[in-house]
């Protein structure tokens, strides 16, 4: 369709559970005094949500296929990292990130208190808005019995030169 720009949507998800041991990264953001997350990264299901909807937009595979646990430079990797790999990679397939919105679920943090914070740093790094919702599950699963935190986020791409 020339004249009109090549827009995709996609859609990602994550779900971590809590690690008392661990430091809680969420949203690219350190939350000090929250339990950490498990994961062979940072654990930050925002970034890691985010990225699966650029690959889902993309055709370019997920986290899994494109950062598995069997690779090893990606144990402990933060969600910056993640972030600005899979902004490559959608790049060299010839594509831009529009706009994403990604919510999280879960009873704890707060996301209000650091709302505004969050949506910055994110869209400082994918060079495009980030808008960032938080809901619970009244009490309802893993997220509402306090075991974890999930993530859902939505992006729009543009194809590059169309």
């Amino acid at each position: 369709m020339k004249n009109h720009p090549q827009l995709r949507t996609g859609i990602g998800t994550d779900v971590h559970a809590f690690d008392a041991n661990s430091v809680l990264w969420l949203g690219l953001l350190e939350w000090p005094g929250e339990r950490g997350l498990a994961g062979h990264s940072d654990a930050d299901v925002v970034a890691h949500a985010i990225c699966d909807s650029l690959f889902s937009a993309t055709a370019t595979g997920d986290m899994g296929s494109n950062f598995g646990t069997d690779r090893p430079e990606f144990k402990n990797a933060s969600g910056e990292t993640f972030l600005k790999a899979a902004l490559k990679i959608i790049d060299a397939a010839g594509f831009t990130p529009v706009n994403v919105a990604v919510t999280v679920i879960g009873n704890q943090p707060k996301v209000s208190s650091r709302r505004d914070e969050m949506q910055k740093v994110l869209s400082g790094i994918l060079n495009a808005p980030v808008s960032v919702s938080a809901t619970t599950t009244d009490g309802l699963g893993l997220t509402g019995r306090g075991e974890g935190i999930a993530a859902i986020a939505t992006c729009l791409v543009e194809m590059k030169g169309e």
